[in-house]
């Protein structure tokens, strides 16, 4: 059996990447350079929202996904049943389970 040696150049000089002149920004500036915003998209227009509303269960499920995460328990794919069981039970007891999670953290 053959070994292979890799083969190692001269050691190479730390490079900090933000260790940079802000006088040389190598990215665009964002929009408005009047100081009045940092953007680098244009703020969204509330009148161009979308409107539709969201399935009570669809709102139970997605805060129970947040705040198990939040919780430090991020879901698996494999909690996605157990996840929908619990959605589908009232709001209340939804909201008990999310209170009892929150205050884990």
């Amino acid at each position: 059996m053959t070994t292979t040696a890799f083969e190692y150049s001269a050691p190479h000089a730390f490079v900090d990447p933000y260790a940079v002149d802000t006088a040389e920004v190598p990215w665009p500036a964002p929009a408005g350079q009047d100081g009045d915003a940092d953007y680098l998209l244009a703020p969204p227009n509330p009148a161009e929202r979308i409107s539709f509303t969201i399935d009570p269960r669809d709102r139970r499920r997605l805060d129970l996904h947040a705040v198990l995460t939040a919780a430090g328990i991020p879901p698996r794919p494999e909690d996605r049943e157990a996840i929908d069981q619990l959605s589908a039970l009232p709001g209340s007891i939804n909201a008990t389970l999310q209170r009892w999670l929150h205050h884990t953290t």
